[in-house]
């Protein structure tokens, strides 16, 4: 079935499909063991028993985010001996150590702790559990750290000589690890899980608000969730932005292709908001611009010049409308959560946070936003970077292994049959599970409000807690 197909593309296809449902699951637990980190702190610090209620619930989903993340993650790594065993061999001597780093320092340092975490609170104590909390936090973004120092350097080699079999040989371990792409990969990347996990538990606690059941942890949460992305949101537009310009001083044709400049232009170059990109005649139809916003944004100044693919040799240009689709919906959903963000705030300083169902749908509808816009970003990246495994230095035509296309079409479509069924189910449980949030305590629900993030929720909630506890006292 697959004998006329190029394997080349099918390994592509292949790997962008295994990553696409593993990188859903880091996202998600990055920020979500920092989320349990502060949910335990809060409950250590003042003794309020909805933070531990929280931690309880959210610990299990975390644990079977985590497993699920793993078990897909470790299907890539074997990739890179089947499909891609040349990129292996020439760049194995710099990415290799770096990911055995990650297993050792970060991997084990998060299942080491793991098992402390579930199920040992009554065991060590809660200053000894506390700390094994934040050694899984602590581990997820060391893990972050090493796979995206990997990918950087991907993107943006240094440290590096080629020795006389063509291999990259480190020269400069720093240099290797903190290239030039690093910190704003990593930043962007961190920021993003968080407001990935914050999107989710925003739209768990819109969920049971909207259906009334257990108020005081909905709206624990709730707040929570929206006071991180009204903080994170518009930090994450100004990360955005820096790792734009990083990534125009590195690889300008990538930000050629985002921004649909099949033209050079030498008098300020518009902003393209949408269009249809043509790249066989190597021009964007119906184009929707705004003259010389692009200039201003990228080169601060509207009369910057600004080269265009015409520059770059066809062979060397990526697919030009999956770069320029993907960052354009990674940008309508990092402003979509900033206005969620802002919602939220004028919801709460009108004391209607906990009230207003119209936030609460549409934080109900962000809920996946977070994992869209992550999955968006890295097609971005890793497609913008194309015909290239090594940025300006290794073609993936040339990283292929000696394999038939056949035989990479047979194990995508197992992979395709097995990753639906398998996390089809896993995603379907955690949803479940998402959607069983305990009721309130009984003997918690007349003491009246309490602080969630140094918010106080509105008198209204407070006196349905009242009045619901009275009527049970009473009974």
């Amino acid at each position: 079935m697959f004998e006329h197909f190029d394997a080349t593309l099918l390994a592509r296809i292949q790997f962008a499909f295994t990553v696409s449902f593993h990188i859903i699951f880091p996202a998600f637990s990055i920020g979500l063991a920092s989320y349990l980190a502060v949910l335990e702190g809060l409950y250590l610090w003042t003794k309020k028993p909805v933070y531990l209620e929280l931690f309880d619930f959210w610990k299990t989903i975390f644990a079977l985010a985590f497993g699920m993340g793993v078990v897909s993650g470790i299907v890539m790594s074997y990739q890179f001996g089947t499909n891609w065993s040349v990129f292996s061999d020439k760049a194995g001597p710099v990415i290799g150590p770096l990911m055995g780093y990650e297993v050792l320092s970060a991997f084990f340092l998060e299942a080491g702790f793991l098992g402390v975490m579930l199920f040992g609170r009554k065991r060590v104590g809660p200053g000894l559990h506390f700390f094994a909390t934040l050694m899984v936090a602590f581990g997820t973004l060391m893990s972050a750290t090493w796979i995206l120092s990997v990918n950087s350097w991907m993107q943006t080699p240094a440290g590096f000589a080629m020795n006389d079999k063509g291999q990259f040989v480190p020269t400069d371990w720093w240099a290797i690890i903190f290239n030039p792409s690093f910190p704003y990969r990593f930043t962007h990347m961190v920021l993003a899980a968080y407001l990935t996990t914050a999107l989710v538990v925003g739209a768990v606690g819109a969920w049971h608000l909207l259906r009334r059941t257990a108020p005081l942890r909905a709206g624990t949460m709730f707040s929570m969730a929206m006071g991180m992305i009204a903080v994170v949101a518009p930090i994450q537009i100004f990360a955005g932005d820096m790792h734009g310009l990083n990534t125009l001083e590195h690889q300008p044709t990538k930000v050629m292709a985002m921004e649909g400049h099949f033209e050079s232009h030498p008098d300020g170059a518009p902003l393209i908001l949408f269009g249809i990109p043509d790249q066989e005649n190597q021009r964007i139809d119906y184009a929707v611009q705004i003259p010389k916003l692009s200039s201003l944004i990228l080169k601060h100044d509207l009369n910057a010049p600004l080269n265009g693919l015409d520059t770059v040799a066809r062979d060397k240009q990526p697919p030009v409308a999956v770069v320029f689709w993907s960052f354009r919906v990674m940008i309508a959903l990092g402003f979509a959560m900033l206005g969620l963000g802002l919602f939220s705030l004028y919801c709460r300083f009108r004391g209607t946070l906990y009230q207003n169902a119209w936030l609460h749908r549409f934080a109900l509808v962000m809920g996946p936003a977070g994992f869209v816009a992550v999955l968006a970003g890295w097609i971005t990246t890793e497609v913008g970077r194309q015909p290239y495994t090594v940025y300006g230095h290794l073609l993936t035509a040339d990283s292929i292994s000696p394999i038939s296309a056949p035989a990479v079409g047979a194990s995508l479509v197992a992979f395709v049959i097995v990753y639906f069924l398998v996390f089809g189910a896993g995603t379907f449980y955690i949803l479940r599970l998402m959607g069983r949030l305990p009721r309130d305590p009984e003997p918690h629900l007349g003491q009246g409000p309490i602080r969630s993030a140094g918010i106080t929720p509105a008198p209204a909630l407070a006196e349905n807690h009242a009045k619901h506890g009275g009527a049970h006292h009473g009974a």
